[in-house]
């Protein structure tokens, strides 16, 4: 076998790994509905998803009305993390294809990582639960670092190296904060056409634009 280009590969979480809106949507429509609003649907929420709980609860209560005062948001995004904590993982699954290829990988002698904006204990909760812990040689949250320096930001992803022990890395993603993060930090990155975009997937300007998981380690064959 080829020696293969990447020595670390790191994956955003939500919408790349797994399918997570479906329990993020009913914690989402729980503090709506506390909070007086209409729910968001499905597909809504999917739109929403990126940049952690509090961006999606912004999002959620800008289309339903209008954000809240301070006191009134940090009441109901509690109430969503609380519901969301106790439900992570009832329905959320990996993506199909996703373990074959996270073992592939593996077995080309890549570390693997999180890269995510969604709390870093929210983040190992879920893996957890899925089983998945054991499989990633770093877990990066977006409050890891400070909020401040989460993607698009490159720090996620120079924490990630650093914790890997360093190496030529490739970033895998589905929204613009992935790609601006693997842009900023000088590293490939590879997109999926399914997951959550905040912006069409061929404007994303990844380099290369996936619609299943079968054809990652091609893909990053041939970018590296």
């Amino acid at each position: 076998m080829d020696t293969f280009p990447f020595q670390i590969v790191g994956f955003d979480l939500d919408g790349t790994l797994v399918d997570s809106a479906l329990d993020i949507g009913p914690a989402v429509n729980l503090a709506l509905r506390a909070a007086g609003r209409a729910e968001v649907s499905l597909d809504d929420t999917r739109a929403m998803i990126g940049g952690g709980t509090r961006v999606t609860l912004e999002r959620a209560l800008k289309v339903t009305g209008g954000p809240l005062n301070a006191a009134a948001f940090e009441h109901y995004h509690t109430a969503l993390l609380d519901h969301y904590t106790a439900n992570i993982t009832t329905k959320t699954r990996p993506y199909p294809g996703c373990i074959a290829a996270l073992d592939a990988l593996a077995e080309r002698g890549c570390q693997l990582a999180v890269v995510t904006n969604k709390a870093e204990y929210l983040a190992r909760l879920l893996l957890e639960e899925l089983e998945l812990t054991p499989r990633f040689a770093s877990i990066v949250g977006g409050d890891t670092l400070g909020r401040e320096r989460a993607k698009p930001a490159p720090d996620l992803i120079f924490e990630t190296i650093a914790r890997c022990g360093g190496g030529s890395f490739a970033m895998v993603g589905d929204s613009s904060f992935d790609v601006r993060a693997a842009r900023s930090a000088g590293v490939p990155v590879a997109a999926f056409s399914f997951g959550y975009h905040d912006m069409p997937p061929a404007d994303l300007g990844a380099d290369v634009l996936l619609d299943h998981f079968d054809e990652l380690v091609g893909a990053l064959e041939r970018i590296g």
